[in-house]
């Protein structure tokens, strides 16, 4: 049996941050060394995808495991039950410090559709917060100068000085530096930005605003006036970026003085991305590669030879809890629909055995969103994505897409014949993964493949549907 200390994990967890906009996923203008410097020295995953690309699923699912579709978690207004095992359980099992700190959004928003301030300043009890052993959060904001946050079970609110991203890094260092004890730490700062309203500190956000900046090609907004309005988002959504990477390289430096880099595996990742203007649309919802596509690293300083690895397998949400408790060592309790990435971490196997990961929108409860009518499902794999969409009656083909040759999604091939054997591939790739993950979603038949549908399944290779 091994000696060695048990790694301590600490998990920086953004809001709506797309990949694409970090200089190691390619965009040019972005100044991002310290997030590039992470991805170098550990490893980087190029399509790891949020499962349902909105913010209480994917919270949902990084701390349970557990799909949101099996509790149809809607995009908003949802509070988890405590009843869940959470994260902070594993980590608490295994006799670790735990920490939680930031944005949880795991409480029902409070009212969200209300007052900002009645969001801003309604406490999440203390058996509402996941059973971490110290938790200083909030519900959710949107406003990151004016950010209150509760500690464990006090119930008076404290304001956070200043941009909140500083001060939640500010915050789980200082509790790291004044902790007691030799256990190993799991710790979470979850930070808003670069969530809208996009808004950074003020220098930064002036040094982007006089900047010109490179548009993707799918950016497809004609309006002069509205074009402008987004050109402007994107720069100021570059300077909450680049603030962010800043904060990243505070952190290091800080685990370095204080004798932890060596034994800490920091995991940088977002909980889904924005669209910024792509294909003429705005915020996430949608299964688009600016909406679904978030960044994942992971650097273990024990795992040195693994330096500057890409690791091209698709990822999900799901993938997060079994990987977290398998970088340290540990396996869930629950019986899990998630894949322990740690040993493609560690370089012990070289690809996944599977084709690739579903994405999908489960339910919308607010009248007039996106998908509020017709939610969605797709499989990605490494190279192709396969999207469905439609109501209770049944979801038919929407969209495929060949990502190789077409990073950017702007040539739907769903009608070309010269792709019906890979389109009908994918299609049973889906049904498949509905029916193993009991998805309740209806899937039709098409391309000479069967549907999906749990209430007259048949069998796990193919199923009836009238």
């Amino acid at each position: 049996m091994s000696s060695a200390p048990r790694p301590n994990i600490l998990v920086i967890l953004s809001d709506q941050l797309r990949r694409q906009a970090l200089g190691v996923h390619g965009d040019p203008d972005a100044r991002t060394p310290h997030l590039n410097q992470l991805a170098a020295q550990g490893v980087y995953f190029q399509n790891a995808c949020a499962t349902s690309p909105i913010c209480v699923p994917f919270r949902f699912t990084f701390m349970t495991g557990e799909s949101a579709h099996s509790r149809k978690v809607p995009g908003i207004e949802w509070a988890m039950s405590p009843a869940e095992r959470t994260l902070a359980d594993e980590f608490n099992s295994a006799g670790y410090d735990t920490m939680y700190f930031g944005k949880w959004h795991l409480d029902g928003g409070h009212g969200r559709l209300g007052t900002a301030k009645q969001v801003n300043l309604t406490r999440v009890p203390r058996s509402r917060q996941g059973r971490w052993k110290t938790w200083c959060g909030f519900e959710l904001r949107n406003d990151p100068f004016d950010t209150w946050i509760f500690e464990n079970d006090d119930p008076e609110p404290k304001k956070l000085p200043g941009y909140q991203t500083d001060a939640l890094f500010d915050l789980g260092m200082r509790h790291l530096e004044n902790r007691h004890g030799t256990d190993p730490f799991c710790v979470v700062i979850s930070v808003e930005p670069p969530h809208e309203p996009f808004v950074a500190p003020e220098k930064l956000q002036k040094e982007w605003e006089a900047r010109s900046i490179t548009l993707p090609p799918n950016f497809e907004v004609d309006d002069p006036v509205e074009r402008e309005r987004i050109i402007l988002m994107r720069k100021r959504y570059a300077a909450m970026v680049e603030n962010l990477d800043q904060n990243v390289g505070r952190l290091r430096s800080f685990l370095a003085e204080q004798n932890l880099a060596e034994n800490t595996i920091v995991v940088f990742l977002s909980d889904h991305g924005e669209l910024g203007g792509a294909h003429g649309l705005e915020n996430k919802q949608w299964p688009y590669e600016e909406s679904v596509g978030i960044p994942l690293m992971v650097f273990d300083p024990r795992n040195s030879e693994q330096a500057g690895t890409v690791l091209p397998d698709p990822t999900c949400t799901e993938d997060l809890f079994p990987t977290l408790l398998g970088l340290a060592g540990l396996k869930p309790k629950n019986s899990l629909l998630g894949t322990n990435l740690a040993p493609l971490v560690r370089g012990e196997v070289k690809d996944l055995a599977r084709e690739g990961v579903q994405l999908e929108f489960t339910v919308e409860l607010r009248p007039g969103m996106p998908f509020a009518d017709e939610p969605w499902r797709a499989f990605r794999s490494q190279r192709f994505k396969y999207c469905v969409k439609g109501n209770n009656m049944g979801a038919r083909p929407w969209q495929f897409f060949d990502l190789q040759n077409d990073p950017y999604e702007i040539s739907n091939l769903l009608e070309d014949e010269k792709w019906a054997h890979e389109i009908a591939r994918h299609h049973r790739l889906l049904r498949d993964r509905i029916l193993e993950t009991e998805d309740h979603f209806v899937l039709l038949p098409a391309f000479g493949e069967a549907g999906a549908n749990l209430w007259q399944k048949k069998h796990r290779t193919g199923v009836t549907v009238p």
